[in-house]
């Protein structure tokens, strides 16, 4: 059983207003951003697979590319609960939870890795939830058209991050590459949701403003 029960869960046969899911949300936000990982619904991919040894810079570096895969789970929560806060029908919100819900695993399967690294997840955590819930929620006052938009297309650009990752792992390292191939395949199925609910496909510039905020998000967790 999760650690940390859904948006659902807490207010199961209620009807919820729209600050009644921005507080809740925005509750969540401060468990999560604070550390508190809940307990993942499916087994970590990495399984049984044995640790290899890793010399200081190589693990550092491993340690780094992982916390940014932590720091960009914290910001699709982010992002999903201030879309699901914002969002015009019931069916968008669902869609939203889902993927939240399902993401959990992913933040839960980096906080473990980290771990194992002897590393730490980013100190700015709580910024970039906020950060991420602010522009979620924008995105869900466009529409949800446009919002399912905004999540296809932030799904399609963690695929490729988590590509150009496996590819910067070092090739032992079972664990880590485990763990982010998992990822990038239900990273590519919530682009299909999207798209199948309906996703407005976002102007380029949108677009190039997105990798360029990831960019920034990237270069800054790879270290703090």
């Amino acid at each position: 059983m999760r650690a940390m029960a859904t948006l659902h869960d807490e207010f199961a046969g209620r009807q919820l207003s729209a600050l009644d899911r921005l507080i809740a949300r925005l509750d969540e936000g401060l468990r999560l951003s604070s550390g508190i990982v809940p307990e993942s619904s499916r087994p970590n991919p990495a399984g049984q697979l044995a640790e290899v040894e890793m010399d200081e810079p190589t693990r550092q570096h491993v340690a780094g590319l992982m916390r940014i895969n932590h720091t960009g789970e914290i910001c699709a929560q982010a992002l999903y609960a201030g879309q699901a806060a914002t969002a015009r029908h019931a069916r968008t919100r669902d869609e939203m939870r889902l993927a939240a819900d399902e993401e959990i695993d992913h933040l839960s399967w980096c906080a473990q890795r980290l771990r194992e690294l002897d590393s730490r997840t980013s100190l700015l955590n709580p910024l970039w939830y906020a950060g991420s819930f602010a522009i979620g929620a924008l995105a869900g006052l466009a529409g949800d058209a446009w919002s399912l938009g905004f999540l296809k297309e932030t799904e399609h650009q963690v695929e490729a991050h988590l590509q150009d990752h496996l590819e910067r792992l070092p090739e032992h390292d079972a664990r880590s590459q485990a763990i982010l191939d998992r990822m990038k395949a239900d990273e590519a199925r919530h682009a299909d949701m999207a798209e199948a609910a309906g996703a407005q496909d976002l102007p380029a510039s949108v677009r190039e403003m997105m990798r360029a905020a990831a960019h920034f998000m990237k270069t800054v967790a790879y270290r703090i």
